[in-house]
């Protein structure tokens, strides 16, 4: 039975407003993760980009549209399951 993930929060819809690219913002937050935890990144737009850079990393991911401009995406290490 897995455990379930600590989550890392990082909300980016503000650097993005202000047009400053949180792109280091988020691969830092991604390298300081530990084992058993898992970043949930909060967007105003699905990160495509960024899904694919992350899976060549080894890291899956679950996307939810929870208005027009908020997207959560959490992302965990390939084979750790979210519950």
């Amino acid at each position: 039975m897995a455990e379930q993930a600590a989550i890392v929060e990082l909300d980016v819809r503000e650097d993005l407003k202000l047009k400053n690219d949180p792109f280091h913002k988020i691969m830092n937050a991604v390298k300081s993760l530990k084992e058993d935890e898992a970043l949930l990144l909060h967007a105003p737009f699905k990160p495509i980009p960024l899904l694919k850079v992350l899976d060549k990393k080894g890291f899956d991911h679950q996307l939810e549209h929870v208005e027009p401009k908020h997207w959560k995406v959490t992302f965990y290490k390939r084979g750790g399951e979210v519950q």
